[in-house]
């Protein structure tokens, strides 16, 4: 059975993002909400490999700019002594 939310306090520009989402998928501000909520609350399971290959295009992407691969490695080392 479907429930009712009240939201309070919305910040203002936060409205006005929702409002435009809706406005651009032709939604109600209700129904652009629901959606928005369904995408960050509903897990969505990610193959190993394909996070695998995610990461690698990533650190490849990384690699062709300022960051080189021992910079990278030295990034993720800091804070963990």
């Amino acid at each position: 059975m479907p429930r009712t939310l009240t939201l309070k306090n919305i910040p203002d520009e936060l409205y006005c993002r929702l409002k435009i989402a809706a406005e651009m998928h032709r939604r109600s501000l209700n129904s652009e909400a629901i959606v928005c909520l369904e995408n960050v609350l509903t897990p969505t399971r990610i193959a190993a490999s394909e996070r695998l290959a995610r990461a690698r295009q990533l650190r490849a992407e990384l690699s062709a700019g300022q960051f080189q691969a021992q910079d990278i490695d030295s990034l993720k080392r800091q804070g963990r002594t």
